[in-house]
């Protein structure tokens, strides 16, 4: 019971999402496109804030002096 109340759930924000971005009008390929395209670029900054932030964090509190 909770595991297809779950998958409902999860179809209607599926649902909602082709609704805003306006999805629902392509074909599936193309909404396949879109859909990796999106992950790959998502998966990139996610990936390089997890890498370069610390870094720059660093940088900005040894010019504020804040960690020696």
């Amino acid at each position: 019971m909770a595991l297809a109340r779950a998958w409902k759930q999860i179809s209607w924000f599926y649902y909602q999402y082709l609704l805003v971005t306006a999805l629902y009008m392509l074909e599936p390929w193309e909404r396949t496109v879109f859909n990796s395209m999106l992950v790959s670029i998502m998966g990139m900054a996610l990936y390089t804030g997890y890498v370069f932030m610390p870094q720059h964090i660093m940088a900005i509190l040894h010019y504020f002096e804040i960690v020696q």
